[in-house]
């Protein structure tokens, strides 16, 4: 009887295939492609005194502005909704926001 307290079916094929590499080779990750800018701004004027953050000129169609807001609005644990071509989430954000934003792709984010 062998070492093996069992038959092992593969231990034949260790010898003919020869080494295995370690770890397969994985290519880079290619870098999210977003808008080529974002202005994020805060605004209290027509909110009864409320804080809200506007994202505008991010030039994305409906359906992905949509997307967009929703992984904000997770991601940052507010609520939120879309106003036109802008994106408004409740709070003052504009810390958080660039940050989020860079790595959803977008290029430029300005703060005003």
């Amino acid at each position: 009887m062998g070492d093996e307290p069992f038959n092992n079916p593969f231990a034949d094929l260790a010898g003919k295939l020869g080494a295995l590499p370690a770890e397969p080779r994985a290519e880079p990750p290619a870098p999210p492609k977003g808008p080529a800018r974002a202005l994020v701004r805060l605004e209290r004027k027509g909110r009864r005194g409320k804080e809200v953050t506007v994202i505008e000129q991010l030039d994305l169609p409906p359906r992905q502005l949509d997307a967009w807001l929703s992984e904000l609005k997770r991601k940052l644990g507010c609520g939120g909704a879309r106003d036109d071509r802008a994106l408004v989430l409740q709070g003052d954000l504009r810390e958080r926001l660039p940050a989020l934003l860079t790595a959803r792709g977008v290029r430029k984010v300005s703060v005003g």
